[in-house]
């Protein structure tokens, strides 16, 4: 890790490096596909040291600790627990202990695939004294907790030592004993990190799936999903809240889940001052829209924030109180709306100070918060994080995103638009390779993942690799993606599948008949519903692209639907894909006979998102088709491939995979 406290003008390399010489793949891969270096931070509450979680090797995750009034070099003081966890986030309780929260992958054999679950763990900044925060645990329990708890206050009734945490209970045989647990579902401890004493103060409820604190650490709201009597999810979310001081729930708002989304106010956070909810529901226009709604008995609704032609999706927070400090939408780019004229002052200056005029993004605080962190970054910067002090007006750098990626010119990434083919016009992003004139090069489609997701203005490490490699490419928000409101969702992905695989196609030619791509040099990559539409756009169209690459795929909605059958939320899977001959139609692994064009697939054996047999089954298909396939895989690797090594691995693959297919 290079020196914490590099100058500015070593910072700014990011976006203006010089030009990087020739390089061979697996130099570019080594760069683009090593993880982050920090992937979260914490300012303690003096604001005189930081943690953040950064790298170990390739593929693991720990917790360093940075004295920053002396200066020193981080101290790892905790590592994440095996091959199979990762170290998520670690957030400061007292100037000396700290809560993290780590997400583990475990086999469960009854239903033949990985589950991911949680664990939280208390531990001093020097690394000693670590504590697992859980309840008991019980060879008499009925069934496994695979939730190991979460945080949903730093701050608990404002103590300073203490967190709220949420728990799954399960049920526990009552045979030859009165002790056994008798209580299943999520409930809320308090749980002191000092002393580790901890007292119950939400008793499990088997419905409930969320918890609310607000900024003084007092539960308010809950949020319900019933079960059907085979165990399985049922669509209606229900929450519920409490006026303050008192501990009766009274409902607040019911949210029914269809085929595109949830329609009804979802609350996100609680601000105690305002005393409401505040949360997300379609306006009259069908765009999320960011509403605060009173707990003081009268559920009034007030409007605080729209977008035009977008929806509204995200809060922005600030401290360990987590204070609403605004809200965000995407457009061309993300904006941020800030309530708090103060930051929003102070971002905008910072904003027109740095190099290159990047986003910033406040992401810490000290109690008092006039100490800030915040990282700045764009579609050339993967970001750098810096400390600003409100009383002296000091900027101070600490440490780089990506340090792998420094020194590098990055390709600049330009919203567009191309027509489909009933005249709509498709909003995406296009990267150019540095310094090319944009004509007749070697391209790549590259449709996102979700389908419930959208691609966004910003630095992206596959992007950057494929333009470093002299590849165009443009990422389609198709119909069907999220963030556009819920006449462009649709039916989404699945359901209207012709229209999201027509629009990905319809970009391919666009790319074309632009004279940005020569048709013979045309590939197409994606990764889960992005891989699914790689597949899939071969049965609509198997003369457009001349190589498919697609990562951890969806390959065949049945055998999907098959994969849920007994997990909780089947129910809530099969509404989203529906029923009827698009499943086959719109499966690609039922089609293969329209495949033309070579295939290289990717998947990890650890992927809970989707089960590895649908890549094993697709290459097979494809094989016994006699199709042109390859087939690379990860073993106890997740949906995310979240390892420096396989992502080299990965890279180097793919480009010798297009490099012979399109001969570029």
């Amino acid at each position: 890790m290079r020196n914490l406290f590099a100058g500015v003008a070593a910072v700014s390399l990011c976006a203006i490096g010089a030009p990087v010489a020739a390089e061979t793949a697996e130099e570019a891969a080594t760069a683009f596909g090593a993880r982050q270096s920090v992937f979260s931070v914490s300012l303690s509450p003096s604001g005189r040291k930081l943690a953040y979680v950064g790298n170990v090797g390739s593929g693991g995750e720990a917790l360093y600790i940075v004295d920053l009034d002396a200066g020193t070099a981080p101290q790892q003081a905790l590592a994440a627990l095996d091959d199979m966890s990762d170290l998520a986030y670690c957030n400061w309780i007292t100037e000396e202990r700290l809560v993290c929260q780590t997400i583990l992958r475990r086999k469960d054999d009854s239903l033949g695939r990985y589950i991911a679950g949680t664990r939280m763990i208390s531990v001093n900044a020097d690394g000693s004294d670590p504590n697992v925060i859980e309840g008991r645990k019980s060879l008499r329990a009925y069934g496994n907790v695979y939730f190991g708890g979460g945080i949903i206050s730093l701050n608990a009734e404002g103590d300073d030592s203490s967190v709220l945490a949420t728990r799954g209970y399960s049920k526990e045989s009552s045979l030859n004993t009165r002790l056994a647990n008798q209580s299943e579902g999520l409930g809320v401890v308090r749980h002191d990190v000092v002393t580790g004493k901890e007292k119950p103060v939400e008793s499990p409820d088997k419905d409930t799936f969320e918890y609310i604190a607000d900024d003084a650490g007092n539960v308010r709201v809950k949020g319900t999903l019933n079960s059907s009597p085979r165990g399985y999810a049922q669509d209606t979310l229900a929450y519920f809240y409490r006026e303050a001081g008192s501990s009766r729930w009274q409902p607040l708002s019911r949210a029914e889940i269809d085929s595109q989304s949830s329609d009804g106010f979802e609350p996100y956070a609680v601000d105690s001052g305002m005393n409401a909810a505040l949360g997300f529901d379609n306006d009259a226009r069908g765009f999320k829209t960011l509403y605060a709604v009173s707990l003081d008995g009268n559920l009034t609704r007030t409007e605080l924030l729209s977008a035009e032609n977008a929806d509204v999706d995200s809060l922005v927070t600030i401290g360990r109180r987590q204070r609403v400090i605004g809200a965000s939408y995407a457009t061309e780019k993300r904006t941020v709306k800030y309530f708090d004229t103060e930051l929003r002052d102070l971002a905008t200056a910072l904003g027109n100070a740095l190099p290159g005029q990047p986003t910033i993004s406040f992401v810490g605080a000290s109690e008092d918060e006039r100490e800030l962190l915040l990282i700045t970054g764009s579609d050339v910067d993967p970001g750098m994080l810096y400390k600003f002090d409100r009383d002296t007006n000091q900027l101070n750098p600490l440490l780089p995103i990506r340090e792998t990626t420094e020194g590098r010119t990055l390709a600049e990434m330009t919203p567009v638009t191309f027509p489909a083919a009933d005249g709509t016009q498709i909003p995406g992003y296009l990267t150019l390779p540095p310094g090319s004139d944009g004509k007749n090069l070697p391209a790549i489609v590259m449709p996102h993942g979700g389908p419930s997701s959208r691609d966004e203005w910003g630095f992206d490490w596959l992007v950057q690799f494929f333009a470093a490699r002299g590849y165009a490419v443009l990422q389609p928000n198709f119909r069907g993606s999220s963030g556009y409101g819920a006449e462009w969702f649709g039916r989404n992905g699945v359901q209207q599948w012709r229209t999201a695989i027509g629009d990905v196609n319809d970009a391919g030619n666009w790319l074309v008949s632009q004279g940005i791509a020569k048709a013979d040099k045309l590939a197409i990559v994606g990764w889960s519903y992005g891989g699914y539409a790689a597949l899939q756009s071969q049965v609509v169209d198997p003369d457009l692209y001349k190589a498919v690459v697609a990562i951890a795929p969806v390959a065949d909605w049945r055998q999907l639907l098959d994969e849920e059958r007994e997990t909780y939320s089947y129910r809530l899977v099969q509404k989203f894909v529906g029923d009827g001959p698009h499943l086959e139609q719109g499966s690609p692994m039922r089609n293969v006979a329209s495949f033309q064009s070579p295939v290289l697939l990717v998947h990890g054996t650890a992927d809970n998102n989707v089960n590895v047999e649908q890549s094993r089954k697709m290459e097979k298909a494809l094989a016994n088709a006699g199709k042109t396939v390859e087939y690379l895989e990860f073993d106890g690797l997740a949906h995310s491939l979240h390892d420096g090594a396989a992502r080299k691995n990965m890279l180097m693959r793919i480009d010798t995979f297009l490099a012979s297919e399109l001969g570029s």
